[in-house]
């Protein structure tokens, strides 16, 4: 008897009506995290300028310099120097100022430049292939108002940005379904070489992998400079773009991509003639005795073939993957040497087993006989490739992190903590997979193939396909005709059945045949691809693990163009300096005790604006009972310790009694500053009173 599947519950099709709105879900967290990746999170870090962020110098600089946490490409006119008026005052030409491990790039400033505020505006591309830029001032003499405009949009940022990172996205993704499930039919079913889902699998995955690298290079020189989709018919843009290292990583991947075309090629026509003729349904190796044997020889060359497909294919996986681990992150900071190889296994192993995911998923829906066997051999190659995910990706966090504070005080750690808490969820519905796979091996067929059941979905499909085939053929189908679909369908339960013939002299009676014939058709893949419990509770937990799985592959994108912990930590250190604080004045009161005669009392002082550059400074004396204290002297002094500046010594002049005032104090940066107040109130008797105050 036909094994057939019991009738759907109420559950299980609630669960599948919500596939489509899952879809939806997955696509708007896809959407967010690309637009919550900002452009501008690029590896390198600015960690020291000359002169700082908001310094007030007393004479004009020769030239502006700017250091980084590691190499950056930086052209003639990645410098610029503007005065308030928005003019350029610098001389165009870039200065690499590199000496060993120090990454340091400048560029000369003209003569006589007067007093006031200037911006540093600067672009460049970090060694992993990131565009970054950033702005900051500096003041000769005293601040003053400026009028120059910067950009609002990021280096990397705009449309252009979207487009390439969409791009990189859909990189990720093709190589991960070209790889898994080129590796899913040579390493767990080998029949799945002549499956025509599988084949349209593997080769959209080519095809999304070099049509995102040919936009990847096309948009290059405006993701990295103008961000106008103009530039892309720029073709001296494009001439230095192949002379960099992301463009070289680039065509060399374009060209794997043709070694890899061949393999698809050899393994969908060839490979998969062989199988089909030797007979062979499983991997294995042939049996060496008798070789004069037709079947034995087939199946021997189909296992030289899948040898050499093996061998020739893991070395073209390995160069594509490379062309990411020598172009970004792996390729630049700490052991480089032992990080691109370890990128390379990563991504690999990604690949093997998101890919492989997305091929089991594919088969368990569109070829319902899938041998159990191809099903364990998966799960043991998921299995392995967990295992060097978590020791690659373990050696990667540590490198890229520095520490346990850069974990969650920055983004790429919190990115990080994400994507463990994925991999977990995925390990945990892989465990369910599991032991769905179990109930495959311990449960055939025969335990869905009980009478009743049997019956009822018999019943319940002839009356959905009946009904679906005279909605189609309803306005112009006679009654006879109906009941010609009642019986055709009927028939469609019982293999023995053959079904009717058309009637070639009517077309429109042949059309009908026909899409009774293809009604027939899908009911039977439906009936047999639910007859078994087990195959259907696999499918299931399969596809809620490629769903997590795009989430993850979404994350791991965005990982790879944000900032690791370790070069934003180096800018936080260097930010740290300028510290946000009110704008307003600094008002201390500071208690004080001499020891001697009208020795106890407080002072006031008041700083105005506050902030780096030249302050007004006002302090008064009191005694205990808030009166004016006329004090025979009161010094004042101002040290930076994180910069170890000062002490700056400064003698107020009296303005009144209690009172004494300073104009034009000069604090050159931004930091913690502490202000020492020397009180004497006697020709013996003095003492020293300090608070630390925040300048911004």
């Amino acid at each position: 008897m036909t094994a057939t599947a019991p009738a759907p519950s109420p559950a299980r099709v609630r669960i599948t009506a919500l596939l489509p709105r899952l879809a939806l879900v997955l696509a708007a967290l896809l959407a967010t995290l690309f637009t919550a990746a900002a452009p501008a999170t690029a590896h390198a870090a600015l960690t020291a300028s000359d002169p700082q962020d908001g310094a007030v110098v007393a004479t004009a600089p020769a030239q502006v310099t700017l250091s980084f946490s590691e190499q950056v490409a930086m052209g003639d006119d990645s410098i610029r120097v503007m005065d308030p008026q928005g003019r350029r005052v610098d001389t165009g030409e870039l200065r690499d100022m590199c000496s060993g491990s120090v990454i340091r790039y400048g560029t000369a400033l003209h003569a006589g430049l007067p007093n006031g505020t200037y911006t540093v505006a600067w672009q460049a591309v970090s060694a992993d292939g990131h565009p970054i830029s950033g702005a900051f001032t500096f003041s000769i003499g005293a601040p003053s108002a400026t009028n120059v405009a910067l950009p609002t949009q990021q280096a990397g940022g705009g449309p252009v940005g979207i487009v390439y990172g969409i791009a990189r996205y859909a990189a990720y993704a093709g190589f991960t379904v070209l790889v898994g499930g080129a590796a899913f039919i040579l390493l767990c079913w080998r029949r799945g070489s002549a499956e025509r889902s599988l084949q349209k699998l593997v080769v959209r995955g080519w095809v999304t992998l070099t049509a995102a690298t040919l936009a990847m290079l096309a948009l290059r020189n405006p993701y990295t400079g103008s961000g106008k989709f103009a530039d892309v018919f720029d073709l001296a843009g494009l001439q230095a773009v192949l002379e960099t290292k992301t463009g070289a990583s680039f065509v060399s991947r374009l060209l794997l991509l043709g070694a890899a075309a061949l393999f698809v090629a050899v393994l969908f026509g060839a490979y998969a003639r062989h199988q089909q003729a030797s007979g062979s349904e499983e991997a294995g190796p042939a049996d060496p005795a008798g070789p004069a044997d037709p079947a034995a020889e087939g199946k021997k060359q189909t296992s030289d073939l899948a040898f050499g497909l093996g061998i020739g294919g893991a070395v073209v996986a390995a160069g594509i993957a490379a062309t990411w681990a020598l172009s970004e992150h792996a390729s630049t900071g700490i052991q480089p040497g032992i990080a691109m190889p370890a990128d390379i296994l990563h991504l690999l192993a990604v690949a093997a087993w998101l890919g492989g995911l997305t091929a089991l998923l594919v088969a368990l829906y569109k070829v319902p006989d899938i041998e159990r066997d191809a099903v364990r051999r998966f799960s043991k190659v998921a299995f392995v490739s967990v295992v060097v995910l978590v020791i690659t990706g373990v050696y990667q966090s540590w490198r890229q992190l520095g520490s346990w504070s850069a974990l969650t005080g920055t983004s790429y750690g919190r990115l990080l903590m994400i994507k463990v808490g994925l991999v977990a969820v995925l390990l945990g519905i892989a465990y369910l997979s599991r032991k769905w796979t179990a109930r495959l091996a311990d449960a055939p067929t025969e335990a869905a193939a009980e009478e009743p059941a049997g019956v009822l979905a018999g019943q319940d499909v002839s009356r959905e396909t009946a009904s679906a085939v005279s909605r189609e053929t309803s306005g112009g189908v006679s009654q006879e005709a109906g009941s010609t679909v009642s019986r055709g369908t009927d028939a469609a339960l019982d293999a023995t059945d053959a079904p009717a013939a058309p009637d070639v002299a009517d077309p429109r009676r042949a059309a009908q045949l026909a899409r009774q014939d293809a009604a027939r058709e899908k009911a039977r893949e439906h009936q047999v691809r639910d007859a078994d419990p087990g195959r259907a509770g696999l499918r299931r937990s399969v596809l809620a693990e490629a769903a997590v799985a795009v989430a993850l592959l979404a994350v791991t994108t965005v990982l790879t163009s944000t900032e690791p912990g370790r070069a934003m930590e180096q800018e936080i250190g260097r930010g740290s300096a300028s510290t946000a604080v009110p704008n307003r004045p600094i008002k201390i009161t500071l208690p004080f005790e001499t020891g001697g005669q009208n020795g106890k009392g407080t002072v006031r002082l008041e700083l105005d604006p506050g902030r780096v550059g030249a302050n007004t400074l006002h302090l008064w004396a009191e005694d205990p009972d808030g009166k004016p204290l006329d004090l025979p002297e009161v010094k004042i002094a101002f040290t930076l310790p994180a910069k170890e500046i000062g002490p700056l010594p400064l003698v107020p002049d009296r303005a009144g009694p209690g009172h004494w005032t300073a104009s034009g104090v000069q604090l050159p940066l931004a930091g913690e500053w502490r202000i020492d107040v020397t009180v004497r109130t006697s020709d013996i008797d003095q003492t020293t009173v300090q608070k630390n105050v925040k300048i911004g």
